[in-house]
């Protein structure tokens, strides 16, 4: 499943999201949306904030060569229903937690990795978790103690045609991306179809100190992954690493250059590559 060069964003987005195989599960009053590819070891992937599995459209065709990822579309978000009314994180990655099981079937191992809100779901899920989470890998992650600088933001719902544009490419280049000329079209067609379906609002969680109170009950590896230039971190990354073994000591680092907070798209080749170096040297895998 290769990014087809020239292929229209729209097409190849729904050419990969074809063929996938998709799996529904109990989430709130609906149905939570799963996407499988490939075969293997399972991995799971947690797209961020106001998004869906379509943040990890670089990843998905080298990353399920040798894996089976499983992708889902997290409660209030993307295709998926929203989950029980909660104050917290906890309760929305007790309903993942319980999807992954039925998704895989009760017991079952997998890696799980997550970004940004996803990584603070992650944290969640893997201080739930058993033996069968077998690492957690946190990739720009925030809620881990040290404040953030604020990032201003476009309101989108309100636009259409040539400056609805505009406000994704500006939104893109202040949070998502360290250099604006990589914001290409499928970046900006990924972005416009997350937010249209975008109903869960979890920015909130981002200044608080859940991810690090949740992960601190990991008993499994972890690891945590930045891009160099990532908005929510810069200039600080390395206090966000210090914060992290505080409560794990043994946990991964590693920053990947030139690359801002959605450093699985940007730096794609880069980061499938350290998350893989990451499993085969901390997993076996």
């Amino acid at each position: 499943m290769p990014i087809g060069t020239g292929e229209a964003p729209e097409a190849l987005l729904r050419r990969l999201g074809a063929a996938a195989r998709r799996v529904e599960t109990p989430c709130g009053e609906g149905r939570m949306a799963w996407h499988v590819w490939g075969e293997g070891e399972p991995l799971v992937l947690l797209h961020g904030g106001s998004g869906s599995w379509r943040h990890w459209v670089r990843n998905i065709g080298p990353l399920s060569r040798d894996r089976m990822l499983v992708c889902p579309d997290t409660p209030g978000l993307g295709e998926s229903a929203m989950p029980p009314e909660a104050g917290t994180p906890a309760p929305v990655a007790a309903v993942i937690r319980e999807g992954i099981a039925r998704v895989l079937g009760p017991g079952r191992r997998y890696d799980l990795c997550g970004f940004s809100y996803g990584a603070l779901l992650s944290g969640h899920v893997a201080a739930q978790a058993g033996e069968e989470l077998r690492s957690v890998t946190l990739v720009g992650a925030g809620a881990l103690g040290p404040k953030r600088q604020v990032t201003e933001l476009t309101k989108v719902r309100s636009l259409e045609g040539e400056a609805r544009i505009a406000a994704h490419r500006h939104n893109l280049a202040a949070l998502m991306f360290a250099d604006p000329r990589n914001i290409d079209a499928l970046a900006l067609a990924v972005q416009e179809w997350n937010t249209r379906h975008a109903r869960f609002v979890s920015r909130g969680f981002a200044g608080t100190t859940g991810l690090r109170d949740a992960i601190a009950r990991a008993r499994c590896p972890v690891a945590l992954i930045y891009g160099e230039r990532d908005a929510i971190a810069w200039p600080e990354v390395e206090l966000r690493f210090q914060a992290l073994r505080a409560v794990q000591p043994e946990a991964w680092t590693g920053v990947i250059p030139g690359a801002g907070h959605w450093v699985a798209y940007e730096a794609a080749e880069s980061f499938n590559a350290m998350l893989a170096d990451m499993l085969r040297r901390r997993i076996g895998r």
